[in-house]
């Protein structure tokens, strides 16, 4: 999941198409980066625990030969690209999420933590097998799966090959030569003629050759591990809780009452219930292929599908691509929080359907510190309603949506949110009654976001440590989702019935999905944030956004009332793994964090007579 680029041509690339290609390719990720240069009699290897940037003013200018990679962090944070094994050297946009089987293919074993080491590995195997050049794409893209959009020099031959099995790569001739990238965008802004895409497909393009070993330089400083693995079990998970109270719950749902703003009728019905209006009822599908129609083109992408590799938008693309018919280009937005698996199944969704995904990543060391920043002020006064502050930066995901609709030329977007995940008690727990009136699982208006943000403001005078430098980016990133205009934009689950075990099932069995070790639920497995929030919303509440998401099915008759408590037992259950993980990546302590939410008053054991009306901390 980076960004590649590259020229090969009888003289030196011009600065300034230089400057776009490497600056687009930061777009994509910027953990980590690499280079192959040829200097007119040699090729030398760079690469940097550092942004793209930082590295280019360190190596020799760039000339008519060079490629180069600008990397977001997936697997194999210790070992950064090119990647170089058995006289091949290899930068690689993906991931390949079959990495065991493909070893076991090949009969060899890795030597490094990165998956890409696959690649350069597949290939020397077949060329020692006596396969050609011109043929080793094809057994890579057989052998391995997971997008692969790679450049792999071959110096013995003279060979650089160009391939990708999901149309992540561009090339076109510049100045006599052959340039490409990851995406269309940069080849159009230096000017490129005879563009075009590269999927399933490769290109070998002639090189000088070079018998002795590529000189590989490094600069190291990773002083934490971008992806540590998943939590297992250790003695401070016996630190978590699962206390399991006693508690009123509405007899037609399951919500509690410690459910913000609940009341219940004499019958016992709550007031959620009453004022349900069913979500799940589809529009008829010919409202969606008329809506559609204009925006079909006879050649090139028609529509651009946000994309978090969770269940929903994964199946939304599904339908997209097999329904609608549409060609899309799917459009992610990693901001420190996405997990592995979130990724690796981005990864098959892409790869098995071939579909381009062009990836905006935010500064994820500086998006992780607003985190801990947040999560420490919070810790220090845990309140509900503060939770929400610790995912205020994702919300950056509608702004760049805007940014790629203009790089692309594409004006349609179809999302693919469950109409089910409406959780009111987020912003009840702040003190904002729920609008029983909303009809989107994201509300907008100016007035509801001001006093939202007004009973935000006073939480935060509760622990001044909120007021940090992250404030600007949670408050631009709440206002790009809810304050500006989305054009052309329509929701897939608004015209195709939500149901969750054609979901399931379809995933598993076209896509082999993949899903999380430490829970049976397919919900926001591929959110590192869910497990930690879900845990304080359990223990201080008693209840978390599965009850809520649960009582939304009971309520359109997809699941009985008593499914659906047994579900949220096992769901509401702690997932010490992706806490572990979270805790981790944030750079705060797990058992200080932990012990502040067993140690805060909890709602239910201090619950009046009376049905709530709000509640607050």
């Amino acid at each position: 999941m980076c960004g590649i680029f590259g020229f090969v041509g009888p003289q030196k690339l011009d600065s300034g198409s230089v400057h776009t290609i490497v600056k687009h390719a930061q777009q994509r990720g910027r953990d980590s980066s690499g280079m192959v240069i040829y200097d007119g009699n040699e090729f030398t290897a760079y690469r940097a625990d550092y942004p793209i940037g930082w590295l280019l003013r360190r190596i020799p200018p760039l000339g008519n030969l060079f490629f180069g990679h600008s990397r977001l962090v997936t697997n194999g944070t210790v070992n950064n690209q090119p990647i170089a094994r058995e006289g091949v050297i290899v930068i690689h946009n993906g991931i390949i999420v079959n990495e065991d089987a493909a070893w076991k293919a090949i009969k060899k074993s890795p030597t490094m933590t990165i998956d890409t080491e696959l690649i350069p590995a597949i290939i020397a195997t077949h060329l020692a097998e006596g396969g050609s050049i011109e043929t080793a794409a094809n057994r890579v893209l057989k052998v391995a799966e997971g997008i692969i959009a790679c450049a792999a020099l071959v110096p013995k031959l003279g060979k650089l090959v160009l391939f990708s099995n999901n149309g992540s790569l561009y090339v076109g001739e510049k100045d006599g030569g052959t340039i490409f990238a990851s995406e269309l965008y940069p080849i159009e802004q230096v000017e490129a003629t005879n563009i075009r895409q590269i999927r399933n497909e490769s290109l070998v393009i002639d090189v000088p050759a070079q018998e002795n070993e590529i000189e590989i330089k490094e600069w190291k400083n990773r002083t934490i591990d971008l992806v540590p693995g998943l939590g297992v079990s250790a003695e401070e998970e016996k630190l978590l809780v699962y206390p399991k109270p006693t508690l009123r719950r509405c007899s037609k749902c399951i919500l509690p009452e410690t459910m913000p703003f609940i009341s219940f009728d004499e019958n016992g019905v709550c007031n959620y219930c009453l004022n349900y209006r069913t979500r799940n009822q589809p529009r008829p599908k010919e409202e969606l292929f008329k809506l559609i129609e204009p925006f079909r083109r006879k050649s090139g992408d028609e529509v651009i599908v946000p994309f978090s590799g969770g269940r929903d938008s994964s199946y939304g693309l599904h339908l997209i691509v097999n329904e609608l018919k549409l060609k899309p280009i799917t459009y992610t937005y990693d901001w420190g929080m996405v997990t592995d698996l979130g990724r690796r199944n981005i990864s098959r969704m892409s790869s098995k359907l071939g579909v381009e995904n062009i990836i905006v990543a935010a500064d994820i060391t500086k998006k992780r510190d607003y985190i801990r920043r947040n999560l420490e002020a919070w810790i220090k006064s845990p309140h509900l309603g503060m939770l929400s502050v610790l995912t205020a930066g994702d919300k950056h995901f509608f702004r760049h949506i805007e940014t790629i609709k203009k790089q692309t030329g594409i004006s349609l977007n179809l999302w693919g949110i469950n109409p089910l995940e409406v959780t009111h008690f987020k912003a009840g727990f702040l003190g904002v009654p729920p609008d029983f009136a909303e009809s989107r699982v994201y509300s907008h208006g100016a007035m509801k976001q001001l006093r939202y943000q007004s009973l935000r403001f006073k939480a935060m005078l509760q622990s001044p440590g909120y007021f940090n430098r992250s404030i600007w980016d949670t408050l631009s990133g709440e206002y790009y989702r809810s304050f500006t205009n989305k054009s052309d934009y329509f929701h897939i689950f608004d015209y195709w019935r939500w149901d969750e075990k054609l979901i399931e099932d379809t995933l598993d069995r076209e896509y082999d999905w993949e899903h999380a070790p430490d829970t049976q639920t397919t919900w926001r497995i591929g959110d590192g944030t869910a497990a930690f929030y879900n845990y304080a919303y359990y223990t201080i509440a008693g209840f978390t956004e599965h009850d809520t998401f649960r009582s939304n099915q009971v309520r359109e008759g997809d699941l009985t009332r008593e499914e659906a408590l047994r579900l949220v037992e096992e769901e509401n259950a702690p997932r010490y793994p992706n806490l572990k993980w979270y805790l981790d990546v944030v750079g705060v302590d797990f058992t200080k964090a932990i012990q502040a939410i067993n140690s805060a008053p909890r709602i239910y054991e201090n619950l009046p007579a009376s049905n709530l009306s709000s509640v607050k901390d």
